[in-house]
């Protein structure tokens, strides 16, 4: 990595004055926490836009090197990192807390290590992750403009839009020179939602797209805290749609015409990446590992797919009978896909409503936490509309934490561009699970932690983050004022048997060689699920293999460890604590996390 002077002042430092770790009186926890304070430091050298994300203006004129190259030496780095930290530390005189920093530490190396080899294997561009929807997203959303200073690092960060998108195009070009490909619905929906960040003024006669109407807010913005003087408008302006034009449209320009040349190689009914992929079986049990950090196999899993499926269904038939329906489980799912009142209009109405109830109901969660947790968290949650050039019909909602510092907000967003995929009795339970008692809690909590290194308040584990969150749409039940109606509750355990079906549907494309269709007919047969929600879903397995086994599977283990503290504590089991402990630590590998839980026990009994 290209040394910035900010890092060269500090390694500078560190050769001119008492290392962090080495001040008298430090026990060799605190020793361990302050070199990897240092060591994070450092490590976020390597992503300027991370640096972004946690509302930091270090490096904000600069993007992210995503090239093989600079992958490895930030792997190179981290090996030797780990060594030094073994060099350095005796494990045995850590306590608890810091053991645990110490084997994190450990295993993000080793899990980023295990992953490398199978770097070709993944997709670069796609419909949920790509960089052609990510990167205006971020700029939008996460560059903040408070000074001139920032809105020229903003366009010095469009001008590298070019050299960002040429280095994943040859990964993605070495990728299919293997074979390895996005099924074709994937290379549509990129040449689709590129196609959107360059259209509209100043790139052709139309309404402004959405990256020149934020940089003409940002410039009234400047004006209106006085950053600048209204003189400066024009020239600005001028700036900003130069970098637009004589950056961002050709780098898109480019990225278009890429995928619309090996689009017609991408497979149409595809299968996942057991039956596609060179060693594609070896690389979703890569996949899988990485995503659950269990060790499971692919048929481990789908076995408890089915189990779980089973129950969750047995459940459902009770429920159905509350209602006063009197036919079939699968007459009941007809019901709710087709009847009206079971959705908020399409329209511009229709759009906000939800928006409005979503944030009602986390609200009423709001005023309960205090009873269930004792960490609360600080920063703020809103909900908002996806923005236009990523919205897809039926598409996952979804979560960004808030700033450390707390300048920007957790955000739920939600695709609301088609409403029949939004049932309404499903709106509190993916409210609870995106925002309030589920991300926004368990994320924003982590990053106001004291006493624990940086790198853990920041750290994300899928099965720990997600089945965190799945945990959460289960726990809002035992809180006043929630799933007050049999339709709600319902759409709770829908969600429910939404995630265990992902377990089959997901290990059944990626090692058992069923194709899209095939997945999608089991999905609409055994769930409620609209299909353009059930299709939406599918092609988010196809592209992101074992992700969406991370919920059910970390779900499961909270709630192991929970039954586990109730019958071992009997009478001093204390819920508010025990949510406590699970939060209190960042996010974990779920061995981990059974290892505090078991220490937390083990420290009540006592």
């Amino acid at each position: 990595m290209r040394a910035s002077p900010i890092l060269a002042l500090l390694l500078l430092a560190a050769c001119t004055t008492t290392p962090p770790d080495a001040r008298p009186g430090m026990t060799e926890s605190d020793r361990l926490n302050a070199w990897l304070d240092a060591q994070y430091e450092e490590e976020l050298r390597f992503s300027p836009m991370q640096l972004t994300f946690l509302g930091r203006k270090e490096l904000n004129d600069q993007l992210d090197d995503v090239s093989v190259e600079a992958m490895d030496r930030q792997l190179a780095w981290q090996r030797r990192s780990v060594r030094e930290m073994q060099r350095r530390f005796d494990y045995g005189k850590l306590d608890d807390e810091a053991k645990l920093s110490y084997e994190l530490w450990k295993y993000r190396y080793e899990m980023a290590a295990a992953m490398r080899p199978w770097l070709l294997h993944m997709y670069m561009f796609d419909q949920m992750n790509g960089m052609q929807s990510q990167l205006p997203t971020f700029m939008i959303n996460f560059h903040a403009v408070d000074t001139e200073a920032d809105f020229e690092a903003y366009l010095s960060r469009l001008a590298q839009f070019p050299r960002l998108m040429r280095q994943l195009i040859e990964q993605a070009t070495a990728s299919a020179k293997l074979g390895i490909r996005p099924p074709r619905f994937a290379h549509e929906a990129v040449i689709d939602q590129a196609r959107k960040v360059i259209s509209g003024a100043p790139f052709d006669e139309g309404p402004d797209s959405a990256l020149w109407a934020d940089l003409k807010a940002e410039i009234e913005g400047l004006v209106t805290s006085g950053a600048i003087t209204p003189s400066r408008i024009p020239a600005l302006q001028s700036a900003a749609r130069n970098a637009l034009l004589a950056h961002v449209k050709p780098a898109y320009e480019e990225l278009i015409a890429w995928i619309g040349k090996d689009l017609p190689e991408a497979p149409v009914n595809a299968s996942g990446v057991g039956s596609r992929h060179p060693d594609g079986l070896a690389f979703y049990a890569a996949a899988l590992r990485n995503m659950t950090t269990l060790p499971l196999s692919p048929q481990e899993v789908h076995r408890t797919g089915l189990a779980e499926g089973a129950r969750i269904r047995a459940e459902m038939e009770q429920l159905k009978e509350k209602t006063g329906f009197t036919g079939s489980l699968a007459a009941f799912f007809r019901v709710l896909h087709t009847d009206p009142r079971f959705r908020f209009p399409n329209t511009d109405d229709g759009r906000p409503a939800y928006l409005d109830a979503a944030t009602a109901a986390i609200d009423n969660i709001r005023r309960q936490l205090p009873q269930f947790f004792g960490l609360l968290p600080k920063a703020d949650l809103v909900v908002r509309r996806v923005e236009p050039f990523s919205e897809q019909a039926g598409a996952a909602q979804h979560y960004y934490p808030p700033a450390p510092d707390g300048s920007r907000p957790g955000i739920y967003y939600a695709h609301l561009i088609d409403m029949q995929a939004l049932p309404i009795p499903e709106l509190e339970v993916t409210a609870y699970h995106e925002g309030i008692p589920g991300h926004h809690m368990q994320m924003a909590i982590a990053q106001q932690l004291t006493g624990l290194p940086q790198f853990r308040r920041q750290a994300s584990f899928n099965a720990y983050t997600e089945g965190w969150a799945l945990y959460a749409e289960a726990l809002a039940r035992e809180m006043p004022g929630t799933y007050q109606d049999p339709y709600s509750d319902f759409g709770r355990l829908t969600m429910e048997l939404f995630r265990a079906v992902r377990l089959v549907v997901d290990t059944g494309l990626h090692a058992m060689g069923w194709t899209e269709q095939q997945a999608v007919d089991y999905f609409v047969g055994n769930t409620p699920l609209s299909e353009a929600a059930v299709r939406s879903e599918v092609r988010r397995y196809l592209i992101w293999p074992g992700q969406a086994t991370g919920y059910k599977l970390g779900m499961m283990k909270i709630q192991e460890l929970r039954r586990r503290a109730e019958t071992e504590l009997g009478g001093r089991f204390d819920l508010r604590a025990f949510h406590d402990a699970v939060l209190g630590g960042g996010a974990l590998p779920l061995p981990l996390l059974e290892r505090r839980i078991d220490d937390w026990i083990a420290s009540r009994r006592r």
